[in-house]
C-alpha cells in the first residue's frame, strides 16, 4: 500500500483508524506533539487486540495506522495487530521515529513487525537527526524496502522556507531515485513544541465552508478512549468534548464506534463544512477562537449544536457527509497535503514508487 493511496482515503469517514500502541518513546525530540517519554502510558494490549479483533470482512476500516509514541517499542504487539487486521481485510501502516536504526541495522524483532504491515513510514527531521543519524535511517529504510514493504518518509520542518526541508527532501530524492514518497508537515505548537512553535494562521474564508478531514478517522488514544479527531489537543483533553467522544475500547467494538461516527449530525457537519462555518451559520456573534479550538468548544455553544442536529440528522445529513468526502477524495492526496501539510512540498506525497517486488494490497 503506497502513501498516496492511504492519504487519498483520509477524508473518507471511517475508512481508517488511528491506533495508539503506546505513549512511550526512547527519544526526546523537542517538537514531539505527544510529549512522549520513556515512561509514558499506553492502552491495555489485550483491549487493543480485542477491539481490532471485532473487525469483520463486512465492517472494518480500510487501513489501520499503528502509531504512538513509538509503536516499535512493542514489536510483538505491532506484529499481532497487523496480522489480526489483515485477516479481516484491513491493511496496516506503521509510523516510527527510527530509534532502533542507530548503526543502520534493523533488529530481528523490529523487522518481523515491520514486514507484517502493508506500509512503513519513517519520521525524519532535524530533531530526530540529533539522536539518530540520517545515514542510519536511510540504511534501515532501504533494508525495509528491500524486504518488499512499501515505504515513505514523514518529514517535519518549521515552515515552507525551512532550509532543513529543502536539504532533506533533496537528499531523499537523490538517495532513493525519486522512488520513495514523502509526507511533509510543519511543526505545530502542541506537546513539547507548545512553548516555542509558531501558531498556524489557517483562517477560513468568510464566504465558504472548509471541511475537516481530520474528523474522518476514529482515534484510539493513550488511555483507550476513542475520539473522532486526531488533533493532539483534542486527543489529550479530558473529559473528551461530547461531540468528539466515540467510546472506549474497554466497552465498545469497531461496529459501535463506526456507527456513532457516521450517525452523529454534529460530526457530519464538521466534516462537511467545518466548525468555523457552523459558528457563522448558527451563532454569528460567537467567538469561535480559531478553527480547531472552535470545534473543541462546540459543547459550550448549544445553539450551534442544536442547529447542526436539526440540519444534519437523517438522510440529508448522511448525503451531505458523503458528498463532502467524495469531493475531497476526488481532489486527491496532493491537494489534501497542500491544505493540511507544508504546501510547497505537497507533490512529494505522490512520488512514483516501484511495484516489482512489493507486496500487493
Amino acid at each position: 500500500m503506497e502513501l498516496a493511496e492511504f492519504m487519498g482515503l483520509r477524508p473518507v469517514p471511517c475508512a481508517g483508524l488511528l491506533l495508539t500502541l503506546t505513549r512511550r518513546c526512547p527519544l526526546s525530540c523537542a517538537h514531539c506533539s505527544t510529549s512522549s517519554t520513556p515512561r509514558g502510558e499506553e492502552p491495555d494490549a489485550g483491549r487493543l487486540l480485542r477491539f481490532a479483533g471485532s473487525f469483520t470482512a463486512a465492517d472494518r476500516p480500510e487501513v489501520v495506522l499503528l502509531t504512538g509514541g513509538e509503536p516499535l517499542l512493542l514489536p510483538g504487539l505491532a506484529h499481532e495487530l497487523a496480522t489480526l487486521v489483515r485477516a479481516a481485510g484491513s491493511r496496516s501502516v506503521l509510523l516510527s521515529g527510527m530509534f532502533f536504526a542507530r548503526g543502520g541495522r534493523v533488529p530481528p524483532p523490529v523487522m518481523r513487525a515491520v514486514t507484517a504491515v502493508d506500509h512503513f513510514s519513517a519520521s525524519l527531521d532535524a530533531f530526530h537527526e540529533r539522536e539518530v543519524p540520517r545515514r542510519d535511517v536511510f540504511r534501515a529504510v532501504r533494508q525495509v524496502r528491500d524486504a518488499g514493504i512499501a515505504v515513505s518518509f514523514h518529514l517535519v520542518g518549521t515552515g515552507p522556507r525551512d532550509p532543513y526541508l529543502a536539504d532533506v527532501t533533496t537528499a531523499i530524492r537523490r538517495e532513493f531515485a525519486d522512488r520513495v514518497p514523502m509526507l511533509v508537515n510543519q511543526v505545530r505548537p502542541v506537546g513539547r513544541a507548545a512553548a516555542w512553535a509558531a501558531a498556524g494562521t489557517q483562517r477560513p474564508a468568510a464566504d465558504r465552508a472548509l471541511p475537516c478531514a481530520m474528523a474522518a478517522w476514529p482515534v484510539v488514544a493513550f488511555d483507550g478512549a476513542v475520539l473522532a479527531c486526531c488533533n493532539q489537543r483534542a486527543v489529550d483533553r479530558r473529559p473528551v468534548p461530547a461531540h468528539l467522544s466515540l467510546g472506549h475500547i474497554a466497552e465498545d467494538d469497531w461496529a459501535t464506534v463506526r456507527r456513532r461516527s457516521l450517525s452523529s449530525p454534529v460530526l457530519r457537519m464538521v466534516r462537511a463544512v467545518g466548525p468555523a462555518h457552523l459558528y457563522r451559520r448558527y451563532a454569528p456573534g460567537a467567538d469561535a477562537s480559531g478553527y480547531c479550538a472552535g470545534c473543541r468548544s462546540l459543547p459550550a455553544h448549544p445553539e450551534v449544536v442544536a442547529g447542526a442536529v436539526r440540519d444534519a440528522s437523517g438522510p440529508v445529513g448522511e448525503l451531505l457527509d458523503r458528498e463532502a468526502a467524495r469531493t475531497q477524495a476526488d481532489a486527491g492526496p496532493v491537494e489534501l497535503v497542500r491544505r493540511h501539510g507544508c504546501p510547497p512540498y505537497a507533490d512529494l506525497v505522490a512520488l512514483p514508487t516501484p511495484t516489482t517486488g512489493t507486496r500487493s494490497p
